[in-house]
């Protein structure tokens, strides 16, 4: 993981909508701690410090709450739908050993077979490790593969194990792509057309001169 980060933050005394607007205002995110069966802790964090943290949403966070140290993880971010801001914190708290599931990005390495291409299926996995040493994500090497990557070619880092319900399904699909070229079909289809709109138009043609040539008579 990343260098610890430390971010000072201050209990929150006043709720609502309304105190919730005006900590936003005052540059604060409101956040709940809860964990341990302890009693959720209601916390104003400084925003932008905090926005940065929560780039990485397994960033491992030690809050000094007003001199007291707590770990935490992120577990839930709410953004605003506009502009993207964070709005509120769900923080779970954590201790040293502990371990913990959270969700780990795949970052797929190589390129399959060639003539194949490839489909990353799922983003992230869940992984258990222990909470101070949360992996950055795993890796799947695709290199000259031409059939699916599963979740038992995941490499996972030591210390952690992987907590995926289905083993079957592709984390990487590897696919020979078809080529589809219709611009010939499309072009004598169009001549067809066009070919009997015009016999059509020679036909209709013939029969107005049958049926002039039969007035006369």
């Amino acid at each position: 993981m990343s260098d610890k980060i430390v971010i000072s933050v201050e209990h929150r005394t006043e709720f609502g909508k309304g105190a919730a607007r005006k900590a936003r205002r005052a540059g604060l995110i409101p956040a709940v701690i809860y964990g341990h069966g302890d009693e959720p802790r209601h916390i104003l964090l400084p925003n932008h410090e905090t926005t940065l943290a929560v780039r990485n949403p397994n960033a491992l966070i030690t809050l000094d709450i007003e001199g007291e140290e707590q770990l935490v993880l992120p577990q839930d971010i709410q953004r605003d739908a506009i502009y993207r801001s964070v709005d509120h914190l769900d923080l779970l708290a954590v201790r040293k050993g502990e371990k913990v599931v959270v969700d780990v990005p795949v970052e797929v390495v190589g390129e399959p077979a060639a003539g194949y291409e490839y489909l990353l299926d799922q983003v992230s996995v869940p992984v258990e490790a222990e909470a101070t040493a949360l992996p950055e994500n795993v890796t799947i090497d695709i290199t000259d593969r031409d059939e699916n990557a599963l979740p038992e070619h995941l490499q996972i880092p030591a210390g952690s194990t992987l907590q995926l319900d289905d083993m079957e399904s592709p984390i990487v699909t590897i696919y020979e792509p078809q080529e589809q070229d219709l611009g010939e079909e499309e072009d004598a289809e169009g001549e067809e057309t066009e070919g009997a709109a015009a016999e059509g138009e020679e036909s209709e043609e013939a029969e107005e001169s049958s049926e002039e040539g039969d007035s006369e008579e």
